[in-house]
């Protein structure tokens, strides 16, 4: 039975850094540096010009991902998209990243799970290489966060955590025999709880109802309360629920696979709050050198955090063959999930 590894990453994020100071002095936003640091760890992020869309920032980070593979986009035979920011309701962003490189008929699909949207989409692309469907699968991660913000005062609180950007990875198929002896995605887990379902949503319209977006009588224009229009968060049961999953997803991990936390070289968490990781590490014994973040830099950018990291971690010199990685992310839905990788 083929298995599946990682052949190459990739990322990119808009040139377009937008610090906390600015969120104060350009979008008058009532909060301070500080203030943001202490309770998030991100320090900046990065936000999208006009027209770009997620499949953009994709596109950026799979030319990175598939050059550093040795392939170029006439290689791979499957996409899987994830995100929560898509373009448009339908068609998926998928289908317009498959577009932007050129290769017609190659089959595209999106995921739809939030934060957890990488390690859902790896799952699924895991699977697609090991029945033989696919033999070059690229796993994207995109995210258009800064036109779904409400950024002023009023939203301060959700405003502050989220950025634009994309990472990527590109799956290959390899044998049996080479698996047992190096590289290749060795476990995955992934689970849910949708009793928590309304913890962390963006319901910007409901289709339960006609019309889903209501209009003015006398305009015909769509109406969206600002409830349902941003994004809104049980802050406290968020992050109660995520350490708890995270740690616990991280934890089954090793024992499945029959190594200690200590056994592995990193552990790259989803990039949401800095003190969510910096718990979770504490809490598995590692030191900070095997927990490495970056949400510094980029604020949270959901599907895209694992892969962006993991982009930078292989180019930087500190993610070598031979690693024992473990992900883990948790998101909105509540869903969750891990993956055990040596590199």
């Amino acid at each position: 039975m083929p298995r599946a590894y990682i052949a190459g990453t990739g990322h990119y994020a808009p040139p377009n850094v937008v610090t906390n100071q600015d969120l104060v002095d350009k979008f008058k936003i009532d909060t301070t540096n500080e203030w943001i640091v202490q309770r998030t760890g991100i320090e900046q992020r990065h936000f999208a010009g006009d027209g770009v869309g997620p499949s953009d920032l994709g596109y950026e980070a799979t030319q990175m991902a598939l050059s550093r593979a040795g392939l170029t986009a006439a290689d791979v035979d499957f996409i899987v998209f994830a995100t929560l920011s898509p373009e448009h309701a339908f068609p998926g962003s998928g289908c317009y990243l498959q577009a932007k490189l050129g290769i017609p008929g190659v089959p595209a699909m999106d995921i739809r799970n939030q934060c957890s949207g990488f390690l859902y989409a790896l799952a699924a692309a895991k699977g697609l290489v090991e029945t033989g469907m696919s033999k070059t699968c690229l796993v994207v991660g995109g995210e258009r966060h800064s036109s779904g913000l409400d950024l002023t005062t009023e939203g301060r609180q959700i405003a502050c955590l989220f950025g634009d950007g994309a990472g990527a990875v590109v799956l290959r198929a390899t044998s049996d025999e080479d698996f047992e002896k190096g590289r290749g995605i060795r476990w995955m887990n992934l689970g849910a709880d949708g009793r928590f379902a309304d913890a962390l949503s963006q319901k910007v319209w409901d289709n339960r109802h006609a019309p889903f977006i209501p209009k003015d009588p006398v305009t015909g224009k769509g109406i969206v309360e600002k409830e349902k229009l941003w994004c809104q968060m049980d802050g406290k049961q968020v992050f109660k629920n995520a350490v708890e999953k995270m740690i616990l997803s991280v934890m089954g991990m090793c024992m499945e696979n029959q190594i200690e936390p200590a056994d592995l070289d990193l552990v790259v968490c989803h990039q949401a709050n800095l003190r969510i990781n910096e718990y979770v590490r504490d809490q598995l014994g590692l030191s900070p050198e095997k927990v490495p973040n970056n949400i510094q830099r980029y604020g949270n950018t959901t599907a895209a955090t694992i892969p962006i990291l993991l982009s930078e971690l292989e180019a930087d010199g500190r993610l070598k063959r031979g690693m024992k990685v473990a992900l883990v992310a948790f998101g909105s839905g509540f869903t969750w999930g891990s993956a055990y990788v040596v590199w």
